[in-house]
């Protein structure tokens, strides 16, 4: 896989314009600047990889604008080593990221093209998520529950209880809330049923989709 001097050079002024948009989380700019979006588009869009844009992908689906992806990233600020379920691996440019911040990272996919796509493409990269999942998001993956970060890439209309109840105490869910643009919301743990909730603006994003399996 090509990572020219030229990607390089672009990665730093992607990385100097999310200063400016106020991402300030040191670790998550040092993972954007390390990670070839580039690697992760369609060939034919290769060239627009720099972009602070979202593009499609496969199935219909579309690779998060990096500001997305890095404001996303640092909302979950945990430590390496930390244990992340991601909704939505998509095109794997975000799996990337979190890899790159040291977490142990679950990530499930619903489309079956993509879900294949991304395992080839993780290979391939030497990319090593703890598990890559085809299912069902809204239903997220007990069987390594409970998580110290979930993080959703897709619009849920309202937050999805199963992910609630798989994060631990003090843990953090991470979720675009809303249908036509989704207002990001971050979700802590306090306690069994205790939850604080903060928003953070507006965003837009492809649906989450329920009832794959």
């Amino acid at each position: 896989m090509i990572d020219s001097t030229k990607h390089q050079g672009l990665r730093r002024q992607l990385v100097a314009q999310l200063k400016e948009k106020a991402i300030t989380d040191s670790a998550v700019l040092q993972a954007i600047g390390d990670t070839p979006r580039q690697w992760f588009m369609d060939p034919g869009l290769a060239a627009y990889a720099y972009e602070d844009k979202a593009y499609p992908i496969a199935a219909d689906q579309t690779i998060s604008q990096p500001y997305t992806v890095a404001f996303q990233s640092q909302l979950l600020a945990l430590a390496a080593g930390a244990k992340v379920l991601e909704i939505g691996t998509g095109s794997g440019y975000q799996t990337a990221i979190l890899l790159a911040l040291g977490y142990q990272v679950y990530t499930i996919e619903r489309q079956g093209e993509l879900f294949k796509k991304t395992e080839r493409l993780f290979r391939k990269l030497g990319l090593r998520p703890k598990r890559q999942i085809f299912g069902d998001g809204y239903k997220g993956w007990p069987e390594a529950a409970p998580f110290d970060g979930i993080i959703v890439t897709a619009g849920a209309p309202e937050v999805p209880n199963a992910l609630l109840a798989q994060l631990k105490i003090g843990g953090k869910l991470i979720i675009p809330v809303g249908t036509e643009d989704q207002i990001m919301t971050r979700l802590i743990r306090k306690s069994e049923k205790e939850f604080d909730r903060t928003t953070y603006g507006s965003f837009r994003f492809v649906p989450l989709l329920e009832n794959k399996n």
